[in-house]
């Protein structure tokens, strides 16, 4: 198990539950992530992963327990309210307007204007996407290529620009951005992930089906079962076989 003395951590969840009517999507969550660390969180279709996202980003109220971000107890009223703390999101369908190119869609909700005539900043807006995707090494030849004309990492990719150069992101959520991906666009976004990492001024929360790129990517491991998190383990002290035989071991009680 990894330490949890508090240093350094940016989100902690203590024994959170969430039922929609008779369903218990989570029952006991324990969970915690630090600043510079990216957190692989893993568990079947159904076991609550996106209940637990929402909670995390202000989309639902728990039913039980409480969040402390930053040191403090903290009840996120919503979305907005915690992105206005640092916290931000990039859910699989991602938010991007295909007919827009890429730096409308970095700025997308915050444009740059002129006043006190609106008139767009558009060489300002070029100038600060080029500046955001060269600040995460996101290889997009073009701000001003349509993002419907782009592949699927590079639209990835520059969803998670934005969520981070929008705001002084604290933490960022990843909603399975490597799903339906092949080797060398994946290969993209796990650059991507370590190239935040390696920045180490914000956590990281990625969830992942592929085992082999959770333990290559991650610093920490935690699988959700039940509705709770019943193995956290540093991703150097796993395995994937280890992780398998703990998801083969529940169907065989079952």
């Amino acid at each position: 198990m990894s330490e949890t003395n508090g240093v350094g951590e940016v989100m902690r969840a203590e024994h959170i539950s969430k039922r929609f009517g008779p369903v218990h999507a989570l029952t006991d969550i324990n969970l915690h992530v630090r600043r510079g660390e990216v957190l692989g969180l893993i568990g079947d279709n159904g076991a609550g992963k996106s209940t637990l996202i929402k909670i995390l980003t202000g989309f639902h109220q728990p039913d039980g327990g409480r969040l402390v971000f930053e040191g403090e107890a903290m009840q996120l009223k919503s979305v907005t309210h915690a992105r206005s703390l640092g916290i931000e999101t990039v859910f699989q369908d991602l938010a991007l307007i295909n007919d827009l190119p890429v730096y409308l869609n970095l700025h997308l909700n915050k444009e740059l204007v002129h006043k006190p005539v609106p008139f767009l900043r558009r060489k300002e807006m070029k100038r600060r996407a080029r500046e955001a995707l060269d600040g995460v090494g996101i290889n997009i030849p073009s701000v001003t290529a349509e993002v419907g004309q782009l592949s699927g990492g590079q639209r990835q990719a520059i969803a998670v620009a934005r969520s981070v150069y929008s705001n002084n992101v604290k933490l960022l959520l990843l909603d399975e951005p490597l799903a339906a991906m092949g080797a060398k666009e994946g290969g993209m976004i796990l650059r991507l992930i370590a190239e935040l990492r390696q920045r180490g001024d914000l956590a990281i929360i990625l969830i992942a089906h592929n085992y082999s790129q959770v333990v290559d990517v991650c610093d920490r491991v935690n699988l959700l079962q039940h509705g709770e998190i019943t193995f956290d383990k540093p991703s150097k002290e796993t395995s994937v076989t280890e992780l398998l035989d703990l998801v083969h071991a529940e169907y065989k009680l079952g």
